[in-house]
This record gives structure tokens, sequence and C-alpha cells, in this order.
């Protein structure tokens, strides 16, 4: 089963930017694209990996969450068609979670109107291990792995991107580890933001994940797995630790990011894992500008 990780695509519309929905936590964010974000997020880059991707020939493309800027319709109506155009997949190969601009505001958070956008790309195999009337977490089996799909995504106040998977879907993982059909399986796990948090409490509460802990404790019962995420915008692998083994946190920048270093500059990341579920290889693709090619680099130990 090989796998290509994409995450932070940023995709770009102020269409339906409309002066009153911009009088909330978005004026911000709109600001922030207007004067700086433009300027280093390009689609052009996601198209390129796309068609990197595309050469590949993998099984299963991830997607960890901030596919938007603003959560505006228009934007995940892009996103819609760079799956459907420029990746060129059906739903059932590709999975998504969403991340904290995805929940821009409490009404997209609360209409939720990621899940609606991309509903057929986040549909569980097993709808009844899912809490009633919630969307994540969901699972689908895939070969050898078992995608779980997690959303930390939240509203919060200005200048604040931290997340939360909270206690019904930290619930509801454990419930999904423990079934017979995952156990068989290498659980690869999407959410957002990164497991292991900021060592600084202030950025901590800003941008972590505040129930990363919990999350660890129920993921420590496993020998072996994949926790991707997204949200840091830099290439990173950590080893969490468990009774029986570890598991491979790995970060994917930002798919869209234009940037001189090889840590940060826009790509993608692969994952290899045979058919007994062993993770038999974990690398990064970095975009080319000029020649639109992916170039293989390493992966910064964090």
């Amino acid at each position: 089963m090989r796998i290509a990780h994409l995450s932070d695509l940023h995709l770009l519309s102020l269409e339906g930017a409309v002066p009153y929905r911009l009088f909330n936590k978005r004026i911000t964010g709109y600001l922030n694209l207007r004067f700086h974000r433009r300027s280093i997020h390009k689609p052009s880059l996601v198209k390129a990996a796309a068609r990197a991707i595309q050469r590949l020939g993998v099984d299963q493309v991830v997607v960890t969450g901030d596919v938007s800027n603003l959560a505006l319709e228009k934007e995940f109506e892009l996103v819609g068609a760079f799956l459907a155009e420029d990746l060129g997949l059906p739903p059932r190969p590709v999975s998504l979670v969403p991340g904290n601009h995805d929940a821009y505001t409490a009404g997209a958070f609360r209409s939720r109107r990621f899940a609606r956008a991309f509903a057929a790309y986040i549909e569980s195999d097993f709808p009844d291990l899912t809490p009633a009337g919630e969307v994540f977490p969901y699972v689908r089996l895939r070969g050898p792995v078992a995608i779980i799909g997690l959303s930390t995504a939240l509203p919060r106040p200005p200048l604040v991107a931290s997340g939360a998977i909270g206690r019904v879907q930290l619930a509801a993982l454990a419930r999904i580890l423990a079934h017979p059909e995952v156990r068989a399986r290498t659980p690869v796990i999407l959410q957002h933001h990164p497991i292991h948090n900021p060592p600084s409490s202030a950025k901590r509460m800003l941008e972590g994940l505040g129930d990363a802990a919990d999350e660890a404790a129920i993921l420590g019962e496993l020998s072996r797995g994949l926790v991707l995420h997204g949200h840091l915008h830099r290439r990173i692998h950590r080893k969490l630790a468990t009774e029986r083994g570890h598991i491979d946190a790995v970060g994917a920048t930002s798919a869209s990011l234009l940037h001189e270093s090889d840590e940060r500059m826009g790509g993608f990341n692969g994952y290899e894992v045979a058919d007994d579920g062993a993770v038999r290889g974990i690398a990064s693709y970095r975009m080319q500008p000029e020649t639109e090619e992916a170039r293989e680099v390493a992966i910064p130990e964090g």
C-alpha cells in the first residue's frame, strides 16, 4: 500500500467574502491574505504536487487539513475541483480531515461546512463506530491499513490556532482501535494538529493540541502505526514510544508553500506499508518550482 500525504493546501478564493462576512475572525485572515500569505502560498505548487503524485502511482491519498483559508464555500468548491480534476481520483482512495482554517468561524463550524462539502471523502466503513450525530472519527479499511480520520479543528479567537479532539472522539477512537478489523491492520490516523505539543506552555495554548496527552495514552497500547498531521508547515518525523513498540508521527509541509528551505518548501510525503502491515518506507518530496518535478528530501527528526 503506497500512500501520499498532502496538507495545508490553503487554496484561496475571496468570492463570497462580502463585507458582512469579514466582520469576525475572518478580518485578520483577510488582511493576512492581502498583505502576506498570498505571496508565499502558491496554488500552482499544489497542482504540480498532484501531477507528481499521479506519476508515482500511489494507492491512497490523505489530506490533513487546512485545505482552505477562510472556510468559505467557494474555497471548498476549489478544493473539490482540485481533488476530482487535478488529482484525478474518485472519493474512495482519498481521505480528508479538517484543519483550523476549515473551521475558521463559529458559523462554519456549527454548519459543518467542511463535512458537507467533502462527505464522500469522509464516509466511514463502520458508521456505527462514529458517535451518534457526529461525523468524526471515521474509519476506512484499505488493504493492510485502517485509515482513521479525527477532527482537531475548532473555531478560535483571532491569532489562536490551537485544537482539540474532545472526549467524545477520543472514546470513539478507543472503540475503533479495539475493533477486530482494525486490530488486524496498521492504523493510519489523520489529524491536523500534531500529537507532540510545543515545549512552551504559551505556544501550546496558541497553536497546540489541548488533549494530546489523552490521545497518546490511547495509542500507547499499539505496537505500530502512523499518525499523520500538518499545521506546522514543515516536514517532521517523531516517534511515540508505546508499550509494545512505537508509532511514527509524521508531519507534511504546506503543499502550497514557497520557501527556500528543504524543510518547509511545498510538497508531499509518501509512505509504504507492506501486506503484513509493516511500515516499510517514509519519504518526503520537495517540489521544484522551475521544473515542477518532485525531489526526495530528508525529513528532520523532531
